[in-house]
């Protein structure tokens, strides 16, 4: 199995975003997620029961956690790990161009 993290996504629909699953295993999941514009809505939380680590490879984001007195501002190569429970939301991503995560949902 191999592809390019960067393509298949011309065109993306400004509506939604796209979550695509690379490969999975046992205890974990590696996913491309490929935004356009997209933010949580207004009082969202993300609460996740299995934990996160995300690397941002184009666009850009800002990253919020519950209880942080400000949010992340998130660049090409910026990554986070996001604990099981850690609630947190996206304020916004880039309008001018697709945002692409790399994902990996660990237990």
């Amino acid at each position: 199995m191999s592809g390019n993290l960067f393509a298949g996504f011309g065109g993306v629909d400004p509506a939604a975003e796209q979550f695509e699953e690379l490969l999975s295993r046992s205890g974990f999941r590696v996913e491309r997620i490929v935004s356009a514009g997209q933010a949580s809505p207004p009082g969202f939380w993300y609460d996740q029961d299995i934990g996160e680590w995300v690397v941002l490879l184009s666009g850009a984001a800002d990253i919020q956690f519950e209880g942080d007195a400000g949010s992340r501002r998130m660049v090409p190569g910026d990554w986070i790990n996001i604990e099981p429970h850690r609630r947190h939301r996206v304020n916004w991503t880039d309008t001018s161009q697709p945002t692409v995560w790399l994902a990996i949902h660990y237990h």
